[in-house]
């Protein structure tokens, strides 16, 4: 579909205008609220300067929601749907202008239940897990950016996070076992959606569906100490993080391995760090339950690591300041505070072999791509890492080298480096995907120029009839 940027302009400022008793926001904030964090790619930041919405809307109940959604489906206009923003691939950044449906301020934790919880969309996971640890229950998985990210934020934009470790990434079986979402329509239809159908909707930065509510699993919650872990080189800081990973005796929710120089990095960026890290070392952040301390101190004694950082639950919660927010793209975020020329890669290793494939990449690469190594389970339960490796980025052809040598290896790559859909994670049109944009957006409204599907969906649909192709979803209701 083709948009008309002045039409599209006059439509949204009529649509706010007939839609007072929401809340609107049409000043300058709108450029802050149309952006995440694209700029950590050279790439993206040179493509997706200067876009913007034309209007942001924070409706704060389904009806109101519901309200916007049929009135810009009528006149035609763009949706993007947002969380916090704390996405990295211009996720939530509109290409063709129109309406910011910003879900933030739709935040209620509905219910819990053992092991299950329920929550509006726009809930931030802090806020979640707060009220539910009374209970003795936490999200199973949070990304670092927790104290802003919302609920549908990871599930539309994320993959993982702490707590991978146990659980794997978000799309492992029993992570997610629901959503409730609405159609894009002048008459807005909305559907429970069951697992795995409900995973369609999932990484899709909110190009096929919207979604309103989450039913997702929850882990035990556990007094949670927090260390850092000092090593002289590097093949001893990664062969302990992956015994520490893999040892089924010793609960933890954390694993992470910054090779030197990134503790370095952190040191200058982040001044409360001070003597929480040797200098020169290779660091390895973890989060264990406090009664699995004796294991853990066992492990590290065993690898020849020196414990340079502790902090019990209740002193991180006094001090409230967490460890995690040093790792996963945190680490990118601080690293580059210090130093403009760096980027990111975003890997998958092998199970298995991931420890070998580690080592094979820092002798080939070295300086120029800084290890940053998260452990997480795959979505068959092995015990694996993803890598956020940092890379001194020089131009955009050796960019793409060092991840076609990943590739080369073995290890994939989800190019953090392009906005769209397939060309980053997925790597390919899914049928489904597309047949479900069909479904709940059958005008292409919802973060439209995102999904290279969408183009193919005539094909799909005629592949699909004539039996080439099997689809688990209906194009319409």
């Amino acid at each position: 579909m083709n948009f008309d940027p002045a039409a599209v302009a006059r439509s949204t400022a009529d649509i706010a205008a007939s839609l007072t008793a929401l809340e609107w926001i049409t000043d300058n904030r709108v450029e802050r609220l149309s952006q995440d964090f694209y700029w950590f790619s050279p790439i993206l930041k040179r493509q997706l300067d200067g876009l913007r919405a034309d209007a942001v809307v924070r409706p704060k109940t389904e009806d109101e929601i519901r309200a916007v959604v049929g009135a810009c489906a009528k006149a035609g206009v763009p949706i993007t749907v947002r969380g916090s923003g704390t996405g990295n691939y211009g996720q939530c950044m509109p290409l063709h202008g129109g309406v910011i449906l910003d879900l933030s301020a739709y935040k209620q934790l509905l219910w819990v239940k053992p092991g299950v919880g329920r929550a509006q969309a726009g809930i931030r996971m802090m806020d979640m897990d707060r009220q539910m640890q009374a209970q003795g229950w936490e999200l199973r998985c949070v990304p670092s950016t927790f104290r802003s990210a919302t609920l549908g934020g990871l599930y539309g934009g994320g993959f993982g996070g702490v707590g991978s470790i146990n659980y794997g990434p978000l799309a492992s079986t029993g992570n997610v076992l629901g959503v409730r979402a609405m159609s894009i329509e002048p008459e807005p239809k909305v559907v429970e959606l069951r697992a795995p159908e409900a995973l369609l909707l999932h990484h899709v930065y909110g190009t096929n569906g919207l979604v309103l509510e989450l039913e997702v699993g929850l882990g035990p919650a556990h007094p949670w100490l927090e260390a850092i872990v000092c090593f002289d080189t590097f093949d001893a800081a990664l062969e302990f993080g992956d015994a520490l990973a893999s040892a089924p005796g010793i609960v933890k929710k954390s694993v992470t391995l910054l090779a030197d120089p990134i503790p370095d990095l952190l040191l200058q960026a982040v001044p409360p760090l001070a003597g929480t890290m040797t200098a020169g070392s290779h660091a390895v952040f973890v989060l264990v339950a406090e009664f699995s301390e004796p294991g853990f101190l066992q492990t590290v004694a065993q690898f020849g690591g020196t414990v340079t950082y502790r902090k019990t639950a209740a002193e991180v919660q006094a001090s409230n300041r967490t460890i995690v927010e040093y790792t996963w793209n945190h680490t990118t975020l601080h690293a580059m505070k210090v130093d403009k020329g760096l980027t990111y890669i975003q890997s998958g290793f092998q199970a298995g072999q991931h420890v070998a494939q580690a080592k094979t990449m820092r002798k080939l690469l070295g300086d120029e791509v800084l290890v940053h190594l998260e452990f997480i389970r795959t979505k068959e339960g092995a015990m694996n890492c993803s890598g956020l490796q940092l890379v001194r980025y020089s131009t955009d052809e050796r960019l793409n080298e060092i991840m076609q040598i990943h590739r080369d290896h073995g290890v994939y790559i989800a190019n953090p480096h392009v906005y769209m859909v397939e060309d980053g994670k997925q790597g390919q049109v899914n049928p489904d995907v597309v047949a479900t944009k069909m479904r709940f957006d059958p005008m292409g409204l919802l973060n439209p120029g995102k999904l290279r599907g969408w183009a193919q969906r005539d094909q799909i649909m005629a592949d699909a009839a004539s039996g080439k192709v099997s689809l688990t979803t209906l194009p319409r209701f």
